[in-house]
């Protein structure tokens, strides 16, 4: 039963991110002149991004070393991170709105591509980091591997694609 109410929380929650970003991304129009308080967020969400690339792949390194608490603290530290990462963002978006891809030509058909897929993936990474922390909380090593095999490629993937998406829009 404690299985069954945590996936419940979990998928909750994940349903209130999708909704929450969705809506501020697809559906508010936010007041003009917002922008200017939080201008410096979508860099601070571009080094949150990285830092949490970072603390994947040194967790990774570290399990692989059978280094378990280094691991531990890194993944735990890699989740902090990106919740940080989402209250950056969604305080962003609400304050500030979305802001139009500016570049032109070939650029474009490498951008959406890599903006939609970034996009589907960090909704499905919410649930998958969340399950597979549980799972290791939880002492359930063998379940925690089966998934964390897919959720490490695909986070890293998340995380690496918006530091990316940053640079296309904002640096570009």
């Amino acid at each position: 039963m404690r299985d069954q109410q945590a996936l419940l929380v979990i998928g909750a929650i994940s349903a209130a991110v999708v909704v929450v970003v969705g809506y501020l991304i697809l559906g508010r129009h936010p007041e003009t002149g917002g922008g200017s308080a939080v201008a410096a967020l979508p860099l601070l969400s571009a080094c949150l991004n990285a830092t949490s690339a970072a603390l994947l792949s040194a967790g990774y390194v570290f399990i692989r070393r059978k280094r378990v608490t280094a691991h531990k603290t890194c993944m735990v530290s890699a989740l902090v991170v990106s919740i940080l990462f989402l209250v950056s963002y969604v305080t962003y978006h609400s304050l500030a709105g979305s802001r139009p891809f500016g570049g032109q030509g070939w650029i474009r058909l490498v951008y959406f591509p890599l903006l939609v897929s970034h996009i589907v993936l960090a909704a499905a990474i919410v649930p998958l980091a969340l399950t597979t922390v549980y799972r290791a909380l939880q002492g359930n090593f063998a379940r925690h591997v089966r998934i964390a095999r897919w959720t490490l490629p695909l986070w890293l993937y998340v995380s690496v694609t918006g530091v990316l998406v940053y640079w296309m829009l904002y640096r570009l």
